[in-house]
């Protein structure tokens, strides 16, 4: 199967987990059975001059970020850190993570949520 960018869903999330400005999400794939019920999201995430995804901790899965552009704050744990294009994070079950755009550039991430 392949699906064309334009055959992907946008959606737009205001205050995301708690998080400043509108979030947008391009999900390749329509929902957990394409990943076998084994994740829940697969997805392109942009983050505008200013927005953020609220702090949150992952109680039943885990979640990766591929940074592909652009500078943002990664909250780990509690504790921020710098991350870039072509850094990955790792946020597995049981603990917390948000990121935030404090620049004047878009920053774009794939994020990848899998089941524990």
């Amino acid at each position: 199967m392949i699906r064309t960018e334009h055959e992907c869903q946008v959606e737009y999330r205001e205050h995301m987990r708690d998080g400043e400005g509108t979030v947008q999400i391009t999900n390749f794939i329509t929902g957990p059975a394409e990943l076998n019920e084994k994740g829940r999201l697969f997805a392109k995430i942009t983050l505008n001059p200013g927005c953020s995804i609220g702090y949150h901790i992952h109680e039943k899965d885990a979640e990766l970020f591929y940074i592909m552009k652009g500078t943002a704050e990664y909250n780990d744990n509690n504790v921020i850190r710098i991350v870039k294009a072509g850094d990955v994070t790792i946020c597995p079950t049981g603990q917390g993570h948000g990121i935030a755009n404090k620049t004047n550039e878009v920053v774009e991430l794939v994020a990848v949520i899998v089941y524990a």
